[in-house]
């Protein structure tokens, strides 16, 4: 047989370790190595039961006491030694082995001294899972809100046996009632109580004369419905709507799951929307952006007029207060960015060509056209 590894070592914890600290050290390894969640590691097993048997000494003053003098002879009825050799009563431990196990495992049968927190698990109420739909919305919808009838298949209760799974309920006689079964199992470790689901009733401690034949014994049944949904305006792409009580259904009289909505909205022609803001490019001939003009823009609620600066240029952005998306679904409100894009004609007519002309023997040149030139001299 390999030599015992130390207590200490096994749990990760300093010999002069806190009874906290050992018992936080004993929860992180247990789950760690439990091999119904550690299905990688063939010696999951064995080093589960290295951490109870660790745990088990180091948690109880006095076999703590006698390893610390002794060492595992201490612990095993060698010289010397306590006597304490069977570790499935787990000795005088103050901590509770079905408590940390349903914490893990939601009371999935872990009957260590008898106790009885499976079968309180296995039969308490439990929330339905939710379910998660996505949704596409178009520009407008998602701007100004909308309401959108959806097609879904839910999960509910089965209305004639009120999700039991069937008519004249009875204590189950397998389990008495409990909801679980408990089988011994000795091990060179000592004697262990695993408990396990009852399977005639499912862990409900129930079972029924007659199955009910609408639902098929499972106390659920499913329905195809329609809902209308009240998307708020200001949706945007990747929000979630949630819609209390749509999801599955719980077990045992627990509440039903919710839906959540998760949009995906389509880009519009004209408008760019960014947050709350809406950005929207307008073109400019020559002679605007040379010498100014009043434009009319159109906005998410009308159009508007605006004064345009002499001498704009591509690129240049001008705000237009309160007038982006008005979010219910945020509480914020953006504004609009106007975009000005000066055209330059590929085509002139031979009056335009001498006007041109004309005007290119004034003086055009701006600050920064002469800050050009003048590196251009200055580098030949």
């Amino acid at each position: 047989m390999a030599e015992k590894r130390d207590y200490y070592e096994v749990l990760g914890v300093s010999k002069s370790a806190s009874k906290d600290e050992i018992k936080s050290a004993f929860r992180k390894k247990a789950k760690q190595y439990h091999p119904d969640l550690n299905k990688d590691d063939p010696n999951a097993a064995e080093k589960f039961k290295e951490v109870q048997e660790a745990y088990s000494v180091l948690s109880d003053d006095d076999k703590r006491k006698m390893y610390d003098q002794y060492g595992h002879a201490g612990v095993s009825g060698g010289p010397g030694g306590g006597g304490y050799s069977n570790f499935g009563g787990f000795g005088a431990s103050d901590f509770d082995f079905g408590d940390i196990f349903d914490s893990f495992f939601g009371g999935s049968g872990f009957g260590f001294g008898g106790g009885s927190s499976s079968s309180r698990g296995s039969s308490r109420a439990r929330r339905g899972s939710d379910v998660l739909m996505r949704m596409s919305l178009d520009f407008d919808e998602a701007v100004f809100g909308c309401n959108k009838k959806i097609n879904v298949d839910v999960v509910e209760e089965c209305g004639e046996c009120d999700g039991k799974g069937g008519h004249g309920e009875e204590k189950c006689s397998t389990c008495h009632g409990s909801g679980t079964i408990t089988t011994e199992q000795h091990t060179i470790l000592g004697s262990f109580l695993s408990k396990s689901t009852c399977p005639d009733c499912g862990g409900t401690g129930k079972t029924f004369k007659r199955k009910c034949s609408n639902c098929k014994g499972t106390g659920k049944v499913r329905k195809n419905k329609n809902l209308t949904i009240a998307v708020p305006a200001g949706i945007n792409t990747g929000d979630r709507l949630r819609v209390s009580g749509k999801g599955n259904p719980g077990t045992n009289g627990g509440e039903n799951g919710d839906l959540y909505l998760e949009f995906v909205v389509s880009e519009h022609d004209v408008y760019i929307r960014q947050e709350d803001d809406i950005y929207v490019e307008v073109p400019l001939s020559l002679t605007d952006a040379l010498l100014g003009c009043k434009k009319e823009i159109p906005t998410l609620y009308g159009n508007v007029k605006i004064n345009i600066a002499a001498g704009t240029n591509s690129g240049d952005k001008q705000r237009i207060r309160g007038k982006g998306v008005d979010n219910k679904y945020h509480g914020t409100k953006g504004d609009m960015y106007v975009v000005f894009k000066v055209y330059t004609p590929k085509k002139l007519s031979r009056e335009q060509k001498m006007l041109i002309d004309k005007l290119s023997k004034t003086e055009m040149d701006t600050p920064e056209i002469r800050e050009f030139n003048q590196f251009v001299r200055d580098n030949d």
